[in-house]
């Protein structure tokens, strides 16, 4: 699919309070073929999403322990993640200790897991990405580890308010891009 099929595909996808707020840019080099070009995503006229460009407002790690050491990383604890250290550990550990390491656990999985998405991200193809958003449902680009995919979910119209309600805790556990657009669009309703 051609580039501009492909914008005018994604573009027709997006929340109505989104539109002409959001968009999809690329630039390509018609003389250097072994230049595939960048793609990249705008709100107002910003550059948000682009992996290349460091002035960008959302950050990007270097390191799992950056991911850790981010006090905006919010990991929610369950009665559940706590059981799990207690019978993992000695019966002597004390409640604030098993809560602290619950969290350090569960911050170290998070922590890979961006990394992962991150990854994947840096290495995609967005024409590739973007095509495979547009042939799955909706549900699939949510859950999806993919962090293209989770922000092209975020910014789609069939994605109402209920569902991004039902979404904060999980959103808290993804990258700082997904996260930025999931705001993005909380702020539109």
């Amino acid at each position: 699919m051609s580039w501009s099929k492909l914008k005018q595909n994604l573009e027709s996808f997006l929340a109505p309070a989104l539109q002409g707020k959001v968009e999809y840019r690329a630039t390509s080099y018609r003389y250097a073929p072994d230049k595939s070009g960048n793609c990249y995503i705008t709100v107002d006229k910003k550059n948000i999403l682009n992996m290349k460009d460091t002035t960008t407002p959302i950050r990007w790690y270097q390191t799992e322990q950056e991911i850790k050491n981010n006090p905006n990383i919010d990991v929610p604890l369950t009665a559940a993640d706590i059981e799990a250290v207690r019978e993992g550990g000695n019966s002597n550990i004390p409640e604030e200790r098993l809560q602290v390491i619950a969290r350090n656990r569960k911050l170290s999985e998070c922590a890979k897991d961006i990394l992962a998405a991150q990854t994947a991200l840096s290495k995609s193809n967005f024409d590739t990405v973007a095509n495979r958003f547009l042939a799955r449902p909706i549900e699939e680009s949510l859950d999806s580890p993919d962090i293209m995919l989770n922000i092209l979910a975020l910014v789609d119209r069939r994605v109402g308010k209920k569902r991004l309600q039902n979404m904060s805790d999980t959103v808290k556990l993804k990258h700082p891009a997904v996260q930025y657009f999931y705001e993005l669009r909380r702020r539109t309703f």
